[in-house]
């Protein structure tokens, strides 16, 4: 989908105190720029931060960091993010957000940087054939997550695409990561992630009855 040009955008996250310009900088020093070191967990695709805005101000102990493409996208969950803190009367102060290409995310994160859990939520399915390797669950996708996610580090993964599914189960297998659990139906199995919040897709698809289909896997590296 086209995003309306917001002009409004940059201006406003560059002068928001919880979002990073040119995170490739940052990569290895994470843990210094939240307030508290703690864990990390990773949106990848965070899209307008629902994810992130419905977690973050119930779970102090971690930090969130959402990543999407262009400040157009990121804009409006600077705001929505920032409401969700409001409300629960507290500052922003366990949240990172910042624009940049999945495709490169090793250039931004190192291991020592603490990403304990990556969260990938209703990515594009891409597909046909010849464009599955741009998938967020890809095998050479998944190999570069190793790079930066702990030993024991979790990867959660929801979306409405059957076939995307179907195939990202093969990709866990064939990445060397652990399938802890898998659903066809989250909804139906209240408990299925420890923490979880609705994306403004998930609602939609709900509403129109499409189960979401949703998995949890754990990257353990090989004993030498």
């Amino acid at each position: 989908m086209r995003m309306r040009n917001k002009p409004w955008a940059a201006p406003e996250l560059n002068a928001c105190p919880f979002f990073v310009r040119g995170p490739e900088r940052m990569a290895g020093k994470w843990q210094d720029w939240f307030p508290k070191k703690q864990p990390i967990h990773l949106e990848l695709g965070c899209g307008k931060g629902w994810y992130i805005a419905g977690l973050a101000p119930k779970n102090p102990q971690v930090n969130y960091l959402g990543v999407d493409l262009k400040d157009v996208v990121l804009a409006p969950a600077k705001r929505i993010v920032e409401a969700a803190f409001a409300g629960a009367g507290r500052p922003v102060d366990n949240v990172g957000l910042t624009a940049y290409n999945v495709e490169q995310i090793c250039n931004m994160l190192r291991p020592e940087d603490g990403v304990a859990r990556i969260c990938i939520n209703f990515c594009n399915p891409w597909p046909r054939a010849k464009h599955n390797k741009r998938r967020l669950t890809h095998p050479r996708r998944l190999n570069d997550y190793k790079q930066f996610l702990q030993p024991g580090g979790e990867l959660w993964f929801k979306t409405d695409d059957d076939g995307l599914f179907a195939d990202t189960l093969e990709y866990i297998k064939e990445s060397g990561f652990m399938l802890l659990r898998q659903t066809a139906d989250l909804h139906a199995n209240p408990g299925f992630f420890a923490q979880d919040a609705p994306t403004e897709h998930e609602k939609m698809f709900t509403e129109k009855g499409i189960p979401i289909k949703a998995l949890a896997a754990c990257w353990e590296p090989p004993v030498e």
